[in-house]
């Protein structure tokens, strides 16, 4: 009694899921994708970058603003520093090499300036902000690779959802119709006309349905899930997606405007820039202007002579700086950047090797998805009607049950056909936008 009682109560979980799927918003590819530019937590991520990344272009600008400090210091001289005289400075007669110790100044001594210093040219500092420059465009080109990734994922996720609700409008009519032939079956029983074992085969065959609908049913609630979180909306949120699945004309675009090959030729750009900045590290001085001003104090706290006096100091000149040897660690930087530089240019050429391949494989799987879809159209179309008249065969008593059911595994073959065919469409057509750098026009 418990499993009949379960059964009732299954079916009307999936008539109620059913209707809420029809009561849900509709929300069309490019309606989620707008959101997503909005709410989604990877590109709010990742635009954050993009500010970071200017942040510090425009920190190494700074480096070309001149610095001013202020400095103070105090120092009390328990013993005042000791200098060696020679005794001829004051008195010629006296011998060379002798010398008389004396302390100079007083105790108290106090320091207070404005400094300023300015690089006038400094190729480091040139090089960081080229090199910040350049960086910067790279998290540009990154931002927009994860916002395609973040495009191709929600699309993926929307044709999936398009995909299992085509496949549950399938197994309704398929139930329908089973239940349909599953009352024909009881009447023809009623009338001797057919057996128990019959119309228990064709509530088998509902059965099977109800559980395949609720399977179905559970994995395109999942699919809307996780739609919903790439989109960055409320789970609770109900949605649904548009039932009718546009398949675009085929065009044979080979180009190859990829962000990936983008990226990786920036990064180039970036490790050159890198390399020169420190090529010219080595050879190149850097010269600033420097600049002081302030005053020294001197005071002397023992009578009858207490005093604190304070005079006036100021300069202003060029500072040169010319590196003459640093151990090789310059040279060693240099032939590290050199290798990551080939690297970076065979991955170039890998890449664009594997790309012209991967659009080959893409195109020709695309096409024949194509052809597929138009050939399980009709063959749809002919199991339905090759349904349609058996079931009126059965009805006159010219065809039997066995019959009925295998028409309707034909009629059921034909549509998982049609869906599969559909699949690899959607899914070569979504991989050729990827590599051919076109994805953003899948809402156009």
């Amino acid at each position: 009694m418990l499993v009949n009682t379960r059964k009732p109560i299954l079916i009307l979980l999936l008539i109620f899921g059913w209707n809420t799927i029809q009561a849900q918003d509709v929300w069309t590819l490019k309606q989620c994708i707008d959101t997503a530019q909005v709410h989604n937590k990877t590109l709010q991520i990742n635009r954050n970058h993009i500010s970071i990344s200017e942040q510090r272009e425009k920190e190494a600008k700074a480096n070309l603003i001149p610095k001013v400090t202020a400095n103070a210091d105090y120092k009390y001289f328990m013993e005042l520093p000791t200098q060696l005289m020679p005794l001829n400075a004051l008195n010629p007669q006296a011998p060379e090499g002798q010398f008389r110790d004396l302390q100079f100044g007083v105790p108290h001594n106090i320091n207070a300036n404005v400094q300023l210093a300015m690089p006038l040219y400094n190729p480091q500092v040139y090089g960081a902000i080229a090199n910040t420059k350049i960086a910067n465009e790279l998290t540009q080109l990154q931002f927009q690779k994860s916002e395609e990734q973040v495009l191709y994922d929600i699309t993926t996720l929307y044709y999936n959802a398009q995909i299992l609700k085509h496949q549950l409008d399938f197994l309704e009519t398929n139930l329908v119709n089973t239940q349909k032939l599953l009352k024909n079956m009881e009447l023809l029983k009623e009338q001797q006309l057919a057996t128990g074992t019959d119309v228990n085969k064709v509530k088998l065959q509902a059965e099977q349905l109800s559980t395949q609908r609720e399977n179905v049913y559970n994995k395109y609630i999942s699919i809307l899930n996780a739609l919903k979180l790439n989109i960055g909306i409320s789970l609770e949120k109900n949605i649904t997606v548009v039932s009718e699945i546009k398949q675009q004309v085929l065009t044979e675009n080979n180009a190859e405007n990829i962000l990936d090959l983008k990226i990786i030729q920036t990064q180039n750009r970036l490790l050159n820039s890198e390399l020169n900045t420190l090529n010219k590290s080595r050879f190149l001085p850097s010269l600033n202007l420097i600049a002081s001003y302030g005053t020294t104090g001197f005071g002397y706290d023992k009578t009858p002579n207490e005093f604190l006096r304070f005079y006036p100091i100021g300069f202003a000149g060029l500072q040169l700086s010319y590196p003459l040897f640093n151990g090789t660690v310059t040279q060693r930087k240099i032939n590290h950047k050199q290798l990551e530089i080939s690297n970076n240019e065979l991955q170039a050429q890998l890449l664009g090797d594997k790309n012209k391949m991967e659009i080959d494989i893409a195109i020709r799987q695309r096409n024949t998805a194509q052809q597929t879809i138009v050939n399980t159209e009709s063959q749809i179309a002919l199991a339905q009607s090759i349904y349609e008249q058996t079931i009126l065969q059965q009805k006159q008593g010219t065809a039997t049950l066995i019959d009925v059911l295998l028409a309707d595994n034909a009629l059921r073959e034909a549509q998982q056909n049609y869906l599969s065919a559909v699949i690899d469409y959607l899914k070569a057509d979504l991989e050729l936008k990827k590599l051919t750098g076109t994805i953003t026009s899948i809402t156009k």
